[in-house]
């Protein structure tokens, strides 16, 4: 029993570092033994300098209400996820062949859409989809055919301890940043820690993701290195502070839409010295803000014309425009037919099991147990317009009721899964907060997986939402190279 963190009962979840019998996981040890030194004063002194940390960093997001708009800092935990290097393997497999078959997905169904052909995805899922822009991008040809340039997947374990799939974000994923500030604030604080961990460096994976940018030239592209830029709404958006970091990482301007203009069809960078053309744009604006053009005709963030410079072959757009198509909620549940579809391969990773409400059976059966179930609006994110029947009021019930039966096709259930969880430190004291991660998957000419990635906590004891916005925070990633002795638990 381990005089700081005691454990405590982990039924009836899975945790990552106490087993059930209250012992703690093999690849935890190590931790856990140095944590033991420090006393309640040493760990309250650095657990205030790691977010003040944060806060002098300008490290921020903002969260939007009806009332106003709220500027915070990130909140986050120093005790780390850990994943042995068997389960690591088997996460980075399932990453790879998942964006493989989505992106195939994405290119068939901009193209011949033999996928609705053959009767594996229903064509109303396609059509009236409002992430499908099929005049704007219909039969597109885009360098490597390849449409998803960065994914963010979202990854659980339920209480057997199995990865399932949660969501896919294949348009503009957020929180990369993070997944550095944590490990530079663990690093600073709590350097102790890392003496002869065996952990794979964040240091050379920004380079990955630099080689993949410029992997994409257009095919007007001639010869040289590609100029690339990464194109931000501005400081007032919530994941301006990620926008800020990769640019300056990956050493490519920073601009914003009035930073650029579009002359017979090719893309320019206003600087001092006079118009420079661009080549590669890696958006972080959504689609129907790109151009008001072709999509919203009231955006000023967007570059009139740009459309018409990516279909005349002038400039790359990362990620794809109609991205979307594929990671809405409701498409996430024929995922796994799309891996058996494009790849003749069982999937690596399973889906959360997911029910249609537009189907009238599996609605109904739904409308019957709403109490017990997690109903998602298929175009929200964030955790905004989600139910969570065990925790909710019958006021809810009744609202998210009503919801579904006037508009069956916005949304989707799934069982409530009993998310794993890991001990935090908050306010002085350990408690058991549950947890996910997003994984970032780097595609170009190779796919490249972040080791880690970010492990989002549901700091408000008892909550499920992660959700930053929500009131989650973050926690370090560990990836162990080895491990000590022969075979771990998981």
């Amino acid at each position: 029993m381990m005089r700081v963190l005691k454990p405590y009962s982990t039924e009836p979840f899975f945790d990552a570092v106490f087993q059930g019998n209250g012992a703690p996981r093999h690849h935890y040890r190590d931790f856990l033994g140095r944590l033991n030194r420090f006393s309640d004063d040493e760990l309250k002194e650095k657990h205030e300098t790691a977010q003040l940390s944060f806060l002098r960093q300008g490290i921020t997001f903002t969260v939007y209400s009806e009332k106003s708009n709220t500027e915070r800092t990130m909140p986050f935990d120093f005790i780390p996820i850990i994943i042995p290097p068997k389960e690591w393997t088997l996460i980075e497999k399932g990453m790879v062949q998942r964006t493989e078959a989505l992106n195939q997905f994405i290119e068939d169904i901009y193209h011949d859409r033999q996928i609705v052909k053959d009767g594996i995805v229903p064509q109303e899922l396609i059509t009236q989809n409002p992430y499908y822009y099929h005049k704007q991008v219909q039969g597109l040809p885009i360098p490597l055919k390849n449409h998803i340039f960065l994914a963010g997947i979202d990854l659980i374990r339920d209480e057997k301890g199995r990865y399932l799939i949660l969501e896919d974000n294949l348009r503009c994923p957020s929180g990369m940043s993070y997944v550095y500030q944590n490990r530079y604030v663990m690093r600073q604080v709590y350097s102790e820690f890392f003496t002869k961990q065996p952990i794979h460096s964040l240091e050379n994976q920004l380079f990955a993701l630099h080689e993949a940018l410029l992997d994409h030239a257009p095919p007007a592209f001639k010869k040289g290195i590609p100029q690339a830029v990464l194109l931000t709404p501005g400081m007032y958006n919530s994941a301006y502070y990620d926008h800020v970091f990769l640019a300056q990482q990956m050493g490519i301007s920073l601009v914003e839409g009035r930073d650029l203009l579009v002359r017979d069809n090719v893309v320019f960078m206003k600087t001092i010295r006079g118009l420079q053309r661009v080549d590669i744009i890696y958006r972080r604006i959504d689609d129907d803000f790109l151009d008001p053009h072709a999509f919203r005709k009231d955006s000023v963030l967007g570059v009139p014309g740009l459309l018409k410079a990516y279909r005349s072959g002038n400039v790359a757009l990362l990620n794809g425009i109609g991205n979307g198509v594929a990671d809405d909620k409701a498409m996430y549940a024929y995922v796994p037919q799309m891996i058996r579809y494009y790849l003749n391969e069982e999937p690596i990773l399973s889906n959360v099991e997911t029910y249609q409400l537009r189907d009238p059976d599996e609605r109904e059966w739904v409308l019957e147990r709403l109490d017990q179930l997690v109903v998602k609006n298929v175009g929200a994110s964030g955790g905004y317009d989600m139910l969570i029947g065990p925790h909710a009021s019958e006021e809810q019930l009744i609202r998210f009721r009503n919801k579904i039966i006037a508009a069956p096709h916005q949304y989707i259930a799934q069982p409530t899964i009993k998310l794993s969880r890991a001990p935090s430190f908050q306010n002085g004291r350990f408690y058991p907060c549950h947890v996910d991660l997003r994984v970032y998957v780097i595609r170009g000419r190779k796919t490249h997986v972040l080791p880690g990635g970010l492990s989002r906590v549901a700091l408000r004891e008892g909550s499920l939402v992660v959700n930053s916005s929500q009131g989650g925070g973050g926690k370090d990633t560990w990836v162990l190279k080895s491990m000590k002795g022969e075979g771990y638990d998981a």
